[in-house]
């Protein structure tokens, strides 16, 4: 996905760039248009995907390496009722159970729980994030 936006944000620079003669023809001028048109609508719609390009099998790994020690098996040692099962996330974590809300509160921490946002990168976070999701919502903590 990176590379597709990179390409897109190139393809739009080159297309609004000076051209190297100041003699372009006015189809010329059109295909340019056209390029940046679309570059700028490949974007748009790509973008939106690179949201759900998390890699829940990543995310567990970061998770075993990071959050199990308070949260093995979606528990939670330090405040049993906040674990991080269905019922527990649509109670307890702010904005609900989805994948932006705990990036939040994995970014930022709250009361015990230490913010991770300068220990691990936003790629990272949002791998988490989906595998935390998807555990809860498959209700596979128990497996």
């Amino acid at each position: 996905m990176k590379v597709v936006a990179l390409a897109s944000v190139v393809a739009c620079v080159s297309a609004f760039a000076p051209a190297a003669r100041p003699s372009t023809s006015v189809k010329m001028q059109g295909v340019k248009e056209n390029v940046a048109a679309l570059a700028l609508a490949s974007t748009a719609v790509l973008s939106p995907m690179a949201a759900f390009a998390a890699d829940i099998s990543n995310g567990a790994t970061i998770f075993a390496g990071n959050c199990a020690a308070c949260h093995a098996g979606g528990n939670n040692v330090i405040q049993t009722e906040k674990t991080l099962r269905k019922d527990a996330l649509d109670q307890y974590l702010e904005g609900g159970r989805k994948e932006s809300s705990v990036v939040t509160q994995v970014t930022n921490g709250k009361n015990a729980m230490p913010a991770f946002g300068g220990r691990l990168s936003d790629e990272e976070i949002g791998d988490v994030a989906a595998y935390v999701i998807d555990q809860a919502n498959g209700d596979k903590w128990d497996e």
